[in-house]
C-alpha cells in the first residue's frame, strides 16, 4: 500500500510537471483549439469523456504536435452517499491521454451500521488512453468512428472494511480495460458513443475487485457503457449515459447470509454540459445509481445530482 501510495503522489507530481511545461510551451496552446465540447469532459475516473463512461477522444484543447493539460473536481449526493472526485490529464498529440483521479466515498448511514461511523472509502486511479483508429471531429462526414484503447489500474485504501471485503473474496486493487468507438455527426449536433469494458470492479472497485464466497464469479467481465449527446448549440449539449455495472457481489452476500444486500445496479444518468470559455466547463446531471448496499440502506435507490467543473489547456 505504501509503495503504491508512493507511486500515485509521485504520478501526481509527474501530471503537475508535464502542466508546467504545456503552460510554458509556445505551442501548448492551439491558435483556435478544439471546437467546444468535442473534447468531452472528465469522468469520475479521470478520463475524458462522459461523467460516467470515457469516449474515444483525447482531453484538453490541444491538437495534433501539441500537449495538453486539465484538471477537474466532481461532487455527486445520492439519497445515502457521498462521493468527491479530482484529478488532472495530459494529452498529446490528440492521440495518447495520461489521467489521474482520486475518490473519496462517504459511506454515511452503511459506516454507522458496520461499526465504523464516518467511514470514507478512498480511491486512486491511473488511465492511460490511446486513440488508435479515426477522428471524431475530422472524419465527422464519414461513418468510421474514432476507437480508443485505454486502462485503468485501481487501488482502494485500506479502511475499517477490509474485513468484510476479505471475507467476500474482493482485493483492493484492480485494472480495468476499455475500448471506446465514438462517433460525432457534426452537421446533426449528435455525438454516439460505446464502450466495452473488462472489469472485476465491484461498484467501479469502490466495494473492491472480484469475489470468491459461495462460488462468485471472480474473473473478468466484459460490460457495456454508453453515452448519446445532442448539442443544443456550440457551447450546451444534453445527453445520457449508462453504464453496465457487476453483481457478483451478489451472490457472495447471499453465501454470507445477507440475501440481496449487496445486490448492485446499473448506472445511469441525464445530463447537460456548457462550455461557456474555451478553458473552463460546468456539468450538471441527475444520476441514478441504483441500489448500492441495500441492506444498510431500506433497498432505497441511490439517485441525486452529478456536478463537475473541468479546467482545460
Amino acid at each position: 500500500m505504501q509503495r503504491y501510495s508512493r507511486f500515485t503522489s509521485h504520478g501526481f507530481k509527474t501530471i503537475a510537471f508535464a502542466a508546467a511545461l504545456a503552460l510554458a510551451s509556445s505551442g501548448a496552446f492551439a491558435e483556435k483549439g478544439k471546437l467546444l465540447l468535442t473534447g468531452g469532459v472528465s469522468t469520475i475516473d479521470g478520463a475524458a469523456g462522459g461523467g460516467l463512461t470515457p469516449w474515444a477522444v483525447i482531453g484538453s484543447l490541444a491538437t495534433q504536435g501539441e500537449m495538453g493539460v486539465t484538471a477537474h473536481a466532481t461532487r455527486v449526493n445520492t439519497t445515502d452517499y457521498g462521493l468527491t472526485a479530482y484529478g488532472a490529464a495530459v494529452g498529446w498529440n490528440e492521440r495518447i491521454e495520461l489521467s489521474l483521479a482520486k475518490q473519496d466515498f462517504d459511506t454515511g448511514i452503511t459506516g454507522a451500521l458496520l461499526g465504523a461511523p464516518g467511514l470514507r472509502l478512498k480511491q486512486d486511479i491511473v488511465g492511460v488512453k490511446v486513440r488508435v483508429a479515426g477522428d471524431a471531429v475530422l472524419n465527422s462526414d464519414l461513418l468510421m468512428p474514432a476507437i480508443a484503447v485505454g486502462v485503468q489500474s485501481k487501488r482502494l485504501g485500506s479502511t475499517a472494511l477490509d474485513p468484510t471485503l476479505t471475507a467476500l473474496g474482493a482485493k483492493r486493487s484492480g485494472t480495468d480495460f476499455y475500448v471506446s468507438a465514438t462517433k460525432l455527426f457534426l452537421a446533426q449536433g449528435i455525438l454516439v458513443n460505446g464502450t466495452l469494458r473488462a472489469t472485476k470492479a465491484n461498484q467501479n472497485g469502490l466495494l473492491g475487485f472480484g469475489a470468491t464466497l459461495g462460488g462468485a464469479r471472480n474473473s473478468y467481465e466484459i460490460l457495456p457503457e454508453a453515452s448519446v449527446a445532442f448539442l443544443l448549440r456550440k457551447d450546451l449539449a444534453v445527453g445520457v449515459e449508462y453504464r453496465k455495472m457487476s453483481n457478483r457481489l451478489q451472490v457472495a452476500g447471499n453465501a454470507a447470509g445477507l440475501g440481496d444486500g449487496l445486490q448492485s445496479s446499473d448506472w445511469k444518468d441525464i445530463f447537460v454540459a456548457w462550455q461557456p470559455s474555451k478553458k473552463l466547463s460546468l456539468t450538471l446531471a441527475y444520476v441514478d445509481l441504483g441500489k448500492i448496499v441495500p441492506a444498510t440502506t431500506a433497498k432505497r435507490s441511490q439517485t441525486g445530482t452529478y456536478l463537475s467543473a473541468q479546467l482545460a489547456f
